[in-house]
């Protein structure tokens, strides 16, 4: 496929993906997601799958990854079963970085557990610090980053799971 085939099947510029491609931006999952389905195959093709074992999640054993080197860590407190709607994260992420905005159905609950950060909600910037919390609904334009010196640390839950199991379009 063309670069901008991929571009265009991921609904992403062109320009974003080649910066993706040579390691000079860093995508939400969310986007990789996309990104990964324009290409035929799934996210764990990019990322390891969180394996569910039951429903607690150990610290010294819970699954983590990073993307972008090391600019966005993510660490999975949830539990994944059958049924089950939601999904937490705590991610860890660095100082400066800055997602691109993205809508997806769901929702979102996102609590700052250390540090800054900012949320674009559509139109509206938010400033958050530790402590504070915002929920939303995921089909509104919304974008993050950590403006602060140090990193950030933040509990997102939410109903959009990516690393699900998906209905092939044929059942």
């Amino acid at each position: 496929m063309t670069l901008q085939a991929v571009a265009d099947a991921a609904e992403i510029s062109t320009g974003y993906l080649s910066l993706i491609e040579r390691d000079k931006a860093v995508p939400t999952l969310t986007t990789l997601d996309r990104i990964a389905r324009a290409l035929g195959t799934g996210l764990d093709q990019f990322v390891a799958r969180p394996q569910p074992v039951d429903c607690v999640t150990h610290a010294a054993t819970r699954p983590r990854f990073y993307l972008g080197s090391d600019q966005i860590g993510y660490e999975r407190v949830s539990a994944q079963f059958p049924g089950a709607e939601l999904s937490s994260y705590v991610l860890t992420v660095a100082p400066g970085y800055h997602s691109e905005r993205v809508i997806h159905a769901g929702e979102e609950h996102v609590f700052i557990l250390s540090g800054k950060m900012q949320l674009w909600l559509e139109n509206e910037r938010l400033d958050l610090i530790e402590g504070d919390s915002v929920h939303y609904a995921s089909e509104r334009s919304h974008g993050w980053g950590n403006p602060g010196k140090i990193s950030a640390r933040i509990l997102w839950t939410g109903t959009h799971d990516i690393f699900s199991q998906r209905q092939s379009s044929s059942s």
